[in-house]
């Protein structure tokens, strides 16, 4: 049992028998409306329950909104500094091996701070799923351009719109992940519709497969909104990212071995 989880006591004639409580903490959610991280934690919390094994899985999250996961996911987590979260969960995974051990990172996390970190951590085939959102912005730090921000796109730090002979070019971190010898299982989903809830979840749930198989390092991208950051509403935020991330972040596998 972790800490936090509520434990019901069954009391029968011969046995005690604890009963878990649903994974997902009932704390005030401090995202902002249409943010996609909601559903995502929702979708991993599920995946955990019906495989049983919260009592075994680590979560890691760097610095970012995606630190904000512990607070809605009843598991032991650690928290790393920012971009360092797959340098952790390796020496996580590697002192406990029988562990599920995550990371849940944002874009400016893992593809800027912590690009050294994530590529090296999959080039070496860590036995971890990498959780990774791109919503192609830094949301919580004021909505600074990313390497994940498209050509033109107007940002903070980019009021004009992205110049790539000023900025450089869009960063497909994930495809270049997929060239490495260490990931086993490399796919780009989304949380819009019902229909893609649907298959992220299948994806989680082959995510954990594999680190019970030991196949090595599973890399999920999901392609989210940033409504505050994008200065959209959530419906409109969801209509950019269908009109201008999914013709260039193509959503599907990349890679499964």
């Amino acid at each position: 049992m972790t800490a936090t989880t509520e434990i019901n006591k069954i009391i029968n004639e011969d046995n005690l028998v604890y009963k878990k409580t649903n994974l997902l903490l009932d704390n005030e959610m401090h995202y902002c409306p249409g943010c996609t991280h909601g559903v995502i934690h929702k979708v991993i919390a599920e995946v955990i329950d019906e495989m049983d094994i919260q009592n075994e899985t680590i979560g890691v999250s760097p610095v970012g909104c995606s630190v904000l996961a512990y607070n809605y996911i009843d598991i032991d987590w650690q928290e790393a500094a920012h971009g360092r979260a797959p340098a952790l969960a390796t020496a996580t995974s590697r002192l406990m091996p029988e562990k599920y051990v995550f990371t849940y990172q944002g874009d400016g996390d893992l593809a800027s701070i912590g690009c050294a970190e994530i590529i090296h951590a999959c080039n070496r085939g860590e036995n971890i799923v990498v959780f990774f959102v791109n919503n192609a912005i830094y949301g919580m730090t004021g909505g600074q351009m990313a390497p994940t921000t498209l050509e033109g796109q107007v940002t903070a730090t980019t009021p004009y719109g992205r110049n790539t002979a000023l900025n450089g070019h869009t960063m497909k971190i994930t495809e270049m992940i997929a060239l490495l010898p260490g990931t086993r299982y490399v796919t780009r989903q989304s949380a819009e519709t019902p229909a893609a809830v649907r298959k992220l979840k299948k994806a989680v749930r082959k995510a954990f497969e594999n680190t019970t198989e030991k196949k090595g390092l599973s890399f999920i991208e999901i392609v989210g909104t940033c409504s505050s950051g994008w200065k959209l509403t959530p419906t409109q935020s969801n209509e950019w990212m269908k009109e201008n991330m999914f013709p260039f972040y193509q959503l599907g596998t990349l890679k499964d071995e």
